[in-house]
C-alpha cells in the first residue's frame, strides 16, 4: 500500500510539473477564476441604464412636454425629437432602443375623457432593457398623465399591502448568483479540460509508452492525475472566492467554504474521471475540444444554473440526475447562498460520491483497454 501511494504522489508531481510548463493551460487557469468570474458578473446591467430613446411628438402640447421630461437620466439617455422616418430608420440601424410615438390632439383627448393611444416601438433584439424599459415607460407615462389630469400628484393607496421581503439577497443584487455559478461552471469545465488534457499530451509526446515501461498500475496513473488536477481546480477556487468575489465584487458568502471545497472535491472526483473517460475516445487535442462542446454545454444548460431544473421536461430532469453538476450546483447553492450545513446538503454528498465511484470506475476500464491496444 505504501509503494502504491507513493507512486500516486509521484505521478501527481510530475503532472504538476507539466502544468507547470504549459502556459496556455496556466493562463486559462488564472483567465477562468479572475477575469470570467468578474465579467460574468458585472456584464449585465442590475436595472435599466442609459436605454436610448427617440420620441415623435406631434402633439408638441404641455403634456406632452411632461411626458418627454420625465424620460430622463440614469434610466435613458435624453430623449432625442425625431420625424417618424428618422425614428424608423434609428430604430433599424440600433441607434435606439425605444421610440415613443405621441399622436395629434393627445392632449385635447385626454382632457376631454376619449380615449387616446400613445405607440411605443420596441428594439426586442436587445432583450433585457426591452422588457424592463418598456414596463418603465408605461408607468412613467401614466403617471404623469393621471397627475396632469387631475392637476396634482397623488399616490394611489391599494386595498391590500403586500410586504415584499428578499431573503438570501436581500438586494437583489444579480452580480451576487452571477459570480458564486460563473465559479461552480469553471470547476467543471477546468477539471476535464486538465485532466483530458493531461493524458492527451502524454500520448502526444510519447510518454504514456515510459509509464507503460514502470512499475505503475492503471490505477495509480489515474489517481494521481485526478488529486493533482483537483487541486490545483481547488486552489484556484479557494482564490477566487477569497479575492474576485469576496474582495473585488463585495459579495457576501453565508455558509462555510471549507464545507463548499469538499463538495467540490467531490465534483472533481467525477469530473476528472470524466475528462479521463473523453480522452481515452479522442485521439488529438482538436477532437478532445469538439467533444468537450458537446458534453460541458448539455452540462451547464441542463443542471439548473441558468434555468430552475423545474421548468424542463420530466425527461431531462430525471436524466441530468446522472450528471455531476446538477447535484454540485445544488450543494453550491445551499452552502453559499442559503448557508446550509452538512445536515441539508448530505443528500448530494452522497449523489457525488456515488457518480463519481460509477465515473471512475468506468474511465478506468476504458483506460486499460487503451493502454493494452498501445502495448
Amino acid at each position: 500500500m505504501k509503494r502504491h501511494l507513493l507512486n500516486i504522489y509521484r505521478l501527481g508531481l510530475k503532472e504538476l510539473w507539466s502544468l507547470w510548463r504549459d502556459p496556455i493551460l496556466l493562463a486559462l487557469i488564472v483567465y477562468t477564476f479572475t477575469l470570467a468570474v468578474y465579467v460574468a458578473a458585472t456584464a449585465q446591467p442590475e436595472t435599466l441604464h442609459m436605454a436610448p430613446i427617440a420620441i415623435i411628438d406631434e402633439d408638441v402640447s404641455p403634456l406632452s412636454g411632461r411626458v418627454a421630461s420625465a424620460l430622463f437620466p440614469p434610466h435613458f439617455m435624453p430623449p432625442v425629437m425625431v420625424t417618424r422616418e428618422q425614428a424608423d430608420t434609428g430604430m433599424d440601424k440600433g441607434v435606439y432602443t425605444f421610440s415613443l410615438n405621441i399622436p395629434p390632439n393627445f392632449q385635447r383627448d385626454v382632457l376631454g375623457g376619449r380615449s387616446a393611444e400613445i405607440q411605443l416601438n420596441v428594439d426586442a433584439t436587445r432583450m433585457t432593457q426591452a422588457f424592463t424599459g418598456s414596463g418603465y415607460i408605461q408607468q412613467i407615462v401614466s403617471g404623469e398623465v393621471d397627475e396632469f389630469v387631475k392637476r396634482y400628484r397623488t399616490i394611489a393607496q391599494p386595498p391590500v399591502d403586500l410586504v415584499l421581503r428578499a431573503r438570501f439577497n436581500p438586494s437583489l443584487t444579480p452580480r451576487w448568483f452571477g459570480a458564486l455559478m460563473q465559479i461552480i461552471d469553471s470547476v467543471t469545465m477546468l477539471s476535464i479540460i486538465l485532466t483530458g488534457a493531461a493524458l492527451i499530451r502524454e500520448r502526444e509526446h510519447g510518454t504514456i509508452e515510459h509509464l507503460l515501461a514502470m512499475p505503475v498500475t492503471p490505477a495509480e496513473i489515474m489517481l494521481a492525475k485526478i488529486w493533482s488536477m483537483g487541486l490545483v481546480v481547488l486552489l484556484a477556487v479557494s482564490l477566487s472566492l477569497s479575492l474576485v468575489v469576496r474582495g473585488a465584487l463585495q459579495v457576501p458568502i453565508e455558509g462555510s467554504i471549507p464545507l463548499f471545497l469538499a463538495g467540490a472535491a467531490l465534483n472533481l472526483f467525477a469530473t476528472t474521471s470524466m475528462g479521463i473517460f473523453m480522452a481515452t475516445l479522442a485521439r488529438s487535442m482538436p477532437r478532445f475540444g469538439m467533444l468537450l462542446v458537446l458534453v460541458l454545454l448539455p452540462l451547464q444548460m441542463l443542471s439548473g444554473g441558468n434555468t430552475p431544473r423545474e421548468s424542463m421536461p420530466d425527461f431531462v430532469q430525471h436524466l441530468m440526475l446522472a450528471a455531476p453538476t446538477t447535484h454540485f450546483i445544488e450543494l453550491g447553492r445551499g452552502v453559499l447562498f442559503r448557508g446550509a450545513g452538512f445536515d441539508v446538503v448530505w443528500p448530494q454528498f452522497l449523489a457525488l460520491a456515488v457518480i463519481g465511484g460509477v465515473l471512475f470506475a468506468l474511465s478506468l476500464s476504458r483506460f486499460r483497454k487503451t493502454i493494452s491496444q498501445m502495448a
